[in-house]
């Protein structure tokens, strides 16, 4: 598979990826029955992911989006991007920041600051996917579907460079 100038193999099929969003909702409705979180998908990687899983949730919930951007091509510039930041609409609700990948965790720091300016009755985040060889901590990830390695990848809503998130499974590059 060819994605711009690269070459790509699967890496996480379609069943699997339906699996894990399956299993996330799972842990997400037993730790919010009885609640009514509010759903903060980061645009705009996580939009396939986030609509699959809010689909597999059982409790009342609200949708709404936040875009916060570091990544150039294939790289992070190590500098974040409020374009869609959060609202007062965050204001004492539970929130679920839901991303697709968290690998150095540099936009995911910044946007937790930036969310507890609004004091949040809480806040818990679900990432897709997380790789733990780029992780600089700082923050938990709560729900993470599966860890990878340092893989650049694509699909799913992940891109490169604007394409390929139309794929329904995730590919990573050849090496």
């Amino acid at each position: 598979m060819k994605v711009k100038d690269k070459e790509f193999e699967v890496y996480i099929t379609e069943a699997e990826l339906a699996e894990v969003v399956e299993q996330l909702a799972a842990r997400i409705n037993v730790d919010y029955a009885g609640k009514h979180p509010l759903i903060c998908p980061v645009l705009t990687g996580s939009f396939i992911f986030s609509a699959d899983l809010v689909r597999k949730l059982a409790m009342k919930c609200e949708v709404e989006f936040v875009k916060y951007t570091s990544y150039e091509g294939m790289h992070s510039t190590g500098k974040v991007q409020a374009q869609l930041p959060f609202t007062t609409k965050v204001k004492g609700r539970d929130i679920i920041i839901v991303e697709d990948i968290v690998d150095s965790g540099i936009s995911m720091n910044y946007m937790l600051h930036e969310l507890a300016k609004f004091e949040p009755a809480s806040v818990k985040v679900c990432s897709l996917l997380l790789k733990p060889g780029c992780f600089k901590g700082g923050f938990k990830v709560d729900y993470v579907g599966k860890e990878i390695g340092n893989d650049f990848i694509v699909g799913y809503g992940l891109d490169y460079d604007g394409e390929g998130r139309m794929l329904k499974e995730i590919y990573r590059i050849k090496s």
